[in-house]
């Protein structure tokens, strides 16, 4: 189908602004800037009943969180979330929106980590936060008031390339227990981009393009890492039974939709429950919009709904 007329219009705007620019003369703090300016929607924020702003004391750092806590009785489950942007830009304020209407819906404390960015922190320490992170909730779950044996994570973009790969490392590490991946528009297959047709299709005139792309990975990995390692690419993670169930959801018009499905895929083979939804007319980071497209706010909820099954509620 086209894309979703209220997208189009999005995007008219966007490409027009977006004409010749040279992401070589680009640099994260311009493309942070830039994200930062244009992030206002006009939109009264989504009440829920706490949201709180605190610091984990990690070795050797400290990592903003953002906590969200709906209406109800502790113990909670809990959504530990990660935001994307690349690995380069984006911040607590970026998801603020989404995680809110996840912790009234899905009846869950959402925490979203706002973990370190690239280049200033290449791979892999930002996942090593996004770990970290996970670990310490989980040992002081009384702290956030929620049930250790009933935590998930998930994540946009990068961000979900972040919930794959601490999942991978919980299940080898055999710490935390984690009881569902909510993947939105992953970031898998970024690296062998050949294999999956969707980068081609969608290489340009979207919100993420292939050059986009480009720009945020040169400055994520580095020089001399393995670019087939599956902490940097989860893709290629070689034993993937045991891990947790899983909800993917792709994007029609997204350079990483075929990524997202074969990911999916490899984890179904695997004998990992999974739910995969390509969303027709979307692209990638629509779950912004869901504030004013049906649609994503629609896709929205049927993730909070997996979210209640998950945690069995």
């Amino acid at each position: 189908m086209p894309v979703h007329p209220q997208i189009q219009q999005i995007l008219d705007v966007f490409n027009r602004s977006r004409n010749d620019v040279d992401f070589s003369q680009l640099t994260p703090q311009m493309m942070r800037m830039a994200t930062d300016q244009n992030r206002d929607s006009g939109v009264e924020p989504e009440q829920v009943k706490k949201v709180e702003n605190l610091s984990l004391p990690l070795e050797g750092r400290s990592i903003p969180i953002r906590i969200y806590t709906p209406e109800g009785h502790a113990p909670f489950p809990a959504l530990v979330y990660y935001h994307g942007g690349g690995f380069v830009i984006g911040n607590l304020e970026t998801v603020d929106s989404v995680c809110r209407n996840i912790a009234n819906n899905a009846k869950c404390v959402v925490i979203s980590i706002d973990y370190r960015l690239a280049p200033e922190h290449p791979f892999p320490e930002g996942l090593e936060d996004g770990y970290d992170s996970l670990l310490y909730i989980s040992n002081h779950a009384d702290q956030f008031g929620i049930d250790p044996s009933r935590i998930a994570v998930g994540g946009d973009s990068a961000g979900a390339n972040f919930a794959a790969v601490v999942s991978l490392m919980a299940k080898e590490r055999q710490a935390p227990s984690i009881v569902f991946q909510l993947l939105i528009n992953p970031a898998v297959g970024i690296v062998d981009t050949d294999l999956y047709p969707s980068m081609q299709e969608n290489a340009s005139g979207y919100l993420l393009d292939v050059k986009l792309l480009n720009w945020f990975l040169g400055h994520y990995i580095p020089p001399t890492a393995d670019r087939h390692n599956p902490y940097l690419d989860p893709i290629n993670g070689a034993d993937f039974t045991g891990l947790p169930s899983a909800m993917v959801i792709t994007a029609e018009y997204d350079p990483l939709r075929d990524g997202g499905k074969a990911y999916a895929n490899k984890l179904r083979e695997s004998g990992v429950d999974v739910i995969y939804r390509n969303e027709q007319g979307m692209i990638h980071s629509f779950t912004g919009f869901h504030t004013f497209i049906k649609q994503a706010q629609e896709s929205l909820d049927e993730m909070s709904a997996q979210l209640r099954k998950a945690f069995k509620m």
